[in-house]
């Protein structure tokens, strides 16, 4: 089961999936609430937290889930503060009860990964795309737009024909025709380059 722990929250954070199975992850981890609490309200233990990437509102709470819950980190980039794991483009991580593909896709950050997993059809975007179109900002350090448009245009070509929904970094999941907001975040990115 997939719950995002920060339905609700106001301020500053990026949405926080708690998936519960056979290996129990968090996949992000916001900032500014208590998601430590939020968490033990549905599980117990956490086996490791996965980053989309190292934005502090993806990050800010980090200390207090590796302390509470005695767990490893894992990124796309290790010499990130807090990551003690690399997760390199292509590998496989699991989630839950299900194997995801990792894919690099920098633009928004240099380290974002999105993660998929091809037997259920079931997308952890991060920053780079959003529903209804929307995509990851390239006005941060790091950012880049043609870096952006090239891994949504990626990510695109890996998931066509098989994405049952999308779990973004902010804002609702996609779970209605969710290829079409790929579509869609690809059309917007590409008019502003």
């Amino acid at each position: 089961m997939i719950r995002n722990l920060a339905a609700g929250q106001a301020g500053m954070t990026s949405n926080v999936f708690l998936i519960d199975g056979e290996r129990t992850v968090l996949v992000d981890v916001g900032a500014g609430f208590d998601v430590v609490d939020a968490a033990r309200e549905h599980v117990n233990a956490i086996d490791a937290v996965v980053l989309t990437h190292t934005h502090p509102d993806h990050v800010g709470n980090l200390d207090a889930v590796t302390e509470a819950f005695g767990v490893d980190v894992w990124g796309y980039d290790p010499d990130q503060k807090g990551v003690d794991h690399a997760i390199d483009d292509g590998e496989t991580v699991q989630l839950g009860d299900h194997a995801y593909e990792a894919i690099h896709t920098p633009g928004h950050k240099n380290d974002h990964v999105c993660l998929y997993a091809p037997a259920s059809g079931v997308l952890f975007a991060g920053d780079l795309v959003f529903a209804n179109g929307g995509f990851g900002r390239t006005d941060l350090a790091e950012g880049d737009r043609p870096t952006l448009i090239e891994s949504i245009e990626r990510l695109y070509s890996r998931v066509e024909g098989n994405l049952t929904e999308i779990h973004v970094g902010h804002g609702p999941s996609v779970e209605t025709n969710p290829l079409q907001d790929v579509e869609l975040a690809l059309q917007a990115a590409r008019m502003g380059a």
